[in-house]
Order: C-alpha cells, then sequence, then structure tokens
C-alpha cells in the first residue's frame, strides 16, 4: 500500500490537496493520532485498498508524541504545504474562518503553528510554497511528484425527459430528433442496448445530428479536462429514457473511450413507458 501524510500550515491549501489525493484514488483521513495509523493500514489492506493518506495538523499537537516513532515505522511520503504569513493573513480575512489554535492573534497563532510542524515540514519528501499557487497548479504538481495519473471521468447518463434530467449533469444532450423505435412494434419491447434498436436509430441521414453531439461532448470533456477537473457529466436524454439515449450513450461511450476514461449508465431503461 502506499501510504501517504498531506500536512502544513493551515490556510495553505490541505483542504483542496486533500480533494486532489481522494480524485487520485487515496483513502484519505483527518487527524487520525499516529498511533492508529498502523491499525488503519491494515484495516485498509484487508478491504484492498492500496492508496492511502492522513491528513496532520496542529490541532493534533496533544498526539505529537508517537509521530517521529510512527513515521520511522511505517516511513509514509510526507507532502508539506506552507504559504508566506502575510498570504495566509489574506486567505484567513477572505474566509473569515478561526485558526486552529485560535487565541485571538492570528500572525501568532500562524508563527506557533509554524514552530509545532518544524519537525515534520524537516522529514517532509516535498515542501510546496502554495503562495502564487493556483489550484489547478498545486494538482499538477502533486501528480508530477506523486507519479500518478489524475484519472478524469467522462460520465455518461442515460435517461428519459418524462422522468425528468439528472440533476448531476454538467450538459444535457437532447436526442429526441432521432428515430423513435418506441412505435414499432418490433422493436418497442427492446431497448438501446439490441443492435436492432441501434440500426433503427443510426440511419444515415440523422448521421450529421450524432456527429454533432459527438463533437459538442468531446470538446465540453476537453475542456472539463484541461481546466482541472475529476469527471465532467453528461445526460444523454430522449422520451422513456429505453431507446434512443441508451443507444446514443453507448455509441458514446464507444467512439469517446479512446480519448478519455469513460462510464456509461442508463438511468431509466428500465421504466415502463
Amino acid at each position: 500500500m502506499r501510504f501517504l501524510v498531506l500536512s502544513g500550515l493551515s490556510g495553505a491549501g490541505k483542504t483542496t490537496a486533500k480533494g486532489y489525493l481522494e480524485d487520485l484514488g487515496y483513502f484519505m483521513v483527518d487527524n487520525l493520532p499516529p498511533s492508529l495509523w498502523e491499525a488503519l493500514l491494515q484495516e485498509l489492506s484487508r478491504r484492498g485498498v492500496e492508496r492511502a493518506g492522513v491528513v496532520l495538523d496542529a490541532r493534533a499537537l496533544a498526539f505529537f508524541g508517537d509521530l517521529e516513532r510512527v513515521l520511522d515505522q511505517l516511513k509514509p511520503t510526507v507532502v508539506y504545504l506552507e504559504a508566506r504569513p502575510e498570504v495566509l493573513l489574506r486567505r484567513y480575512n477572505l474566509t473569515r474562518r478561526v485558526h486552529p489554535l485560535g487565541a485571538g492573534n492570528l500572525m501568532r497563532e500562524i508563527g506557533e503553528e509554524r514552530r509545532i510542524l518544524g519537525p515534520l515540514r524537516a522529514r517532509a519528501h516535498l515542501v510546496l510554497d502554495t503562495s502564487e499557487l493556483s489550484p489547478r497548479a498545486l494538482k499538477d504538481a502533486l501528480v508530477r511528484f506523486l507519479g500518478e495519473e489524475a484519472g478524469f471521468l467522462l460520465r455518461l447518463i442515460s435517461f428519459g425527459f418524462k422522468w425528468g434530467p439528472p440533476q448531476e449533469a454538467d450538459l444535457v444532450l437532447d436526442v429526441r430528433p432521432l428515430p423513435n423505435p418506441h412505435y414499432d412494434p418490433a422493436l418497442k419491447p427492446k431497448t438501446g442496448l439490441d443492435l436492432e434498436v441501434q440500426a433503427y436509430v443510426f440511419r444515415e441521414e440523422y448521421e450529421p445530428y450524432y456527429r454533432a453531439l459527438l463533437a459538442v461532448v468531446g470538446l465540453a470533456a476537453e475542456g472539463a479536462q484541461k481546466e482541472g477537473r475529476a469527471f465532467y457529466t453528461v445526460a444523454v436524454g430522449c422520451t422513456g429514457g429505453r431507446h434512443r439515449s441508451v443507444a446514443v450513450a453507448e455509441r458514446l461511450a464507444e467512439e469517446l473511450s479512446s480519448r478519455f476514461r469513460v462510464e456509461v449508465s442508463h438511468r431509466d431503461v428500465d421504466k415502463e413507458e
């Protein structure tokens, strides 16, 4: 199992980094006492988890007595985030959050936290100053250091407009202009997973419409990937969600799988029309 400790100053971007690590497949836990790390890793290993990490900051100071011993024993990869004091102060002023050491003097608290975490910073394999880093740049730095792909995922969901579009969709496509197998008695009991239905839907004269949909999805997914998104969800809708939307979602998945990691699901395929 790959084990990582994420630490650093409050306001330096640990929450953002934790989210990116989770996108990379890490099972992340906040401020678990070091004495419990070995038990956590044993349990996760039994469950087949291959990547795990803990977020550790000054709030866990009471448990730091075990830290050096556990670091020597488990030998995790340590990533430490920091930023200049004036940057941390500005970020706190923007969010209006209370510092974890909350004693009423923010600059003093930032200095004290830096002192407390000094020994952990000294053992870090990667120290990142996020003062001038955008969230995307932080993600790229983590990906480069860990040598892992970000794992962008394109989600395709077929649905029926009569049941309402999926709320999680970033983009909704309407494929109702395509031929509807519902009105063919031989095809009505079938679904868009059947070859006969697909042949009916993808008639030659409707190919330009499908190709336009394919181009839009490809461009939208590329844009989301460049922005650093972990996934992008496209909903493909017809009237009932049984024939056209299923056929189009399946074809899109097949044709886009060479460019993206694709996941396809059919929300309404088993509903009675």
